[in-house]
């Protein structure tokens, strides 16, 4: 299998969560170095059973934890408590910092995928769910399957990522000699869209900067509202 070229992206990318997760990482100020952060995350893995996590922070080598900034928990968060079931270019093993270069494309992505959620859920609508801007700028060379939907279909498929993770296996880092540190990819949710799956916590520079909120509204019907929150003044 031939190994896609590589591309530098210097953009600030836009990471979505939702808002019920805290704005100040919970060991941001007390572990400002690797070895504090590993301990602290261990330690936080004594009181609950996501033993997938504990797991996934050691595949990551020494020297490679982001710490020491603003952000630097919510960074490990993406790495360490991921879905089990992975994503499209990450597999359960060790979750990515996923993102986009467009505010449209992220809001896409994630809106399709809490959609599907709801849909598949006895709840399902109405609902409201409040997302909020994670900022992160990144600089660095990521392998580019930018353009390729017809050459390597298998990378793109709408709903099933096991060739994509398959694929992304082989090439990642931290898990073969000369790993890659992340793809770049066009989003199937949104014509024209950019995305990138950072695979290596160091990649993503910090501070990573909190930005705008939005409100995702659906009607019983399904009907979607999305409405971008801003502070109002009294």
């Amino acid at each position: 299998m031939s190994i896609p070229p590589r591309a530098r992206l210097t953009a600030r990318t836009i990471r979505l969560i939702a808002s019920r997760f805290p704005t100040v990482g919970v060991f941001d100020d007390i572990a400002d170095n690797e070895d504090d952060l590993r301990a602290a995350f261990e330690l936080e893995e004594l009181t609950n059973t996501r033993l997938d996590a504990t797991e996934r922070l050691r595949r990551i080598p020494g020297g490679e934890v982001a710490a020491g900034g603003a952000g630097a928990t919510l960074v490990m968060a993406a790495f360490l408590y991921a879905s089990a079931d992975g994503g499209r270019f990450s597999d359960r093993r060790l979750g990515a910092w996923y993102a986009a270069a467009e505010i449209e494309t992220a809001l896409s992505e994630t809106i399709y995928h809490h959609e599907r959620r709801l849909r598949a859920s006895a709840a399902g609508f109405p609902a409201r769910i409040q997302m909020r801007e994670l900022l992160a700028n990144l600089d660095d060379d990521f392998m580019d399957v930018r353009g390729l939907q017809s050459a390597r279909p298998e990378l793109y498929h709408p709903t099933d990522y096991s060739a994509s993770q398959a694929f992304a296996a082989g090439v990642r880092w931290p898990f073969v000699a000369e790993p890659q540190r992340g793809i770049l990819y066009d989003s199937v949710r949104r014509a024209g869209g950019t995305n990138v799956c950072v695979w290596r916590p160091m990649s993503v520079p910090l501070p990573v900067e909190q930005g705008d909120h939005y409100e995702y509204n659906w009607a019983p019907s399904g009907t979607l509202t999305v409405i971008k929150l801003t502070g109002v003044k009294v």
